[in-house]
């Protein structure tokens, strides 16, 4: 007799974080959650019961730079390795693996696709990498399905980041003053996140993969502060400050360290656009978050 769904239970990684939190909450109603409050530890063993693990436990990308490069690889790779080969031997039948998008490119030309050749630059997405090869070399059990997600920029309420400083000059009433460069970056909503994990924890029709996730619309840096302002019932003001001008007053905060550098006009300005196509092929549906409507939940949630 096939097991009631109420009756499975899905073992998550990671539950703390941002990401594990909101899932817990989107599949509480459906499975029981177990949390694994883990850390690598060498020549450790575990032992589990469960229908699915959601590994989502690891060491996040460090934008202050002032990691050791092993603890990447311990969090990262390392662990992983010990949680898989747990996997392998028990009865659980769905391992997710949360990769990210920078373990194929920090920077991408054109559009990001499962197919790009992975070439990545910081210790981070190289590690992140190394699992992802780890997991694809080992033989699956018939009865056993693996998915690893590279997610682009998650978002949400609850999580600040980077949006959140965009959200601040814009609540500010200051202008924008990079709106000569034109880019598209893809962005993730956190709600669409957890249904693409629901799906391919229940569905046992999906193959096995590696499966990019992000929503179905490419962003502009220009767009955010628009839409920003919309979220905040206040006009918007973006500037076409000659792109040469911006670019030295860049290079002097390189040496004066002022908030504006060149690494940082970079970040802000470049585009990253992720391709969603397989999963959204492979799931034969939408997701159910529009691109513009997941940012406005988010920006909403900065004022309180």
């Amino acid at each position: 007799m096939k097991e009631s769904i109420s009756n499975q239970k899905v073992l998550i990684t990671g539950l703390s974080g941002f990401v594990g939190s909101n899932l817990k909450r989107y599949l509480e109603d459906d499975y029981q959650i177990e949390p694994l409050s883990i850390r690598f530890i060498p020549n450790q063993k575990f032992v589990f019961a469960c229908n699915a693990i959601v590994h989502l436990a690891g060491k996040a990308h460090d934008l202050k730079k002032v990691s050791v490069p092993n603890e990447y690889y311990d969090a990262n790779f390392e662990l992983t390795k010990q949680l898989f080969d747990a996997f392998l031997i028990s009865e659980s039948s769905v391992f997710i693996f949360m990769s990210t998008v920078k373990a194929v490119a920090d920077k991408v030309d054109g559009i990001l696709t499962e197919d790009t050749i992975p070439m990545p630059k910081t210790h981070y997405g190289i590690a992140k990498q190394k699992a992802e090869e780890y997991i694809l070399n080992k033989e699956l059990p018939k009865e056993k399905r693996v998915y690893i997600l590279r997610p682009c920029m998650v978002h949400g309420p609850g999580n600040k980041g980077n949006l959140n400083l965009l959200y601040k000059i814009v609540a500010s009433g200051l202008p924008w003053p990079l709106g000569v460069f034109q880019n598209q970056r893809s962005f993730l909503s956190i709600e669409n996140l957890c249904y693409v994990i629901k799906e391919f924890i229940g569905n046992q029709k999906i193959p096995s993969g590696i499966y990019n996730v992000a929503d179905d619309e490419s962003i502009s840096t220009n767009q955010l502060i628009r839409i920003l302002g919309k979220s905040l019932n206040q006009k918007t003001n973006i500037w076409n400050i000659n792109s040469n001008l911006i670019k030295a007053i860049a290079k002097t905060g390189d040496i004066l360290h002022l908030p504006l550098n060149s690494e940082r006009l970079e970040k802000l300005t470049e585009s990253y656009v992720v391709s969603n196509k397989k999963v959204i092929n492979t799931l034969g549906k939408p997701l159910p978050i529009d691109a513009k409507i997941g940012l406005i939940k988010t920006f909403e949630s900065f004022r309180n």
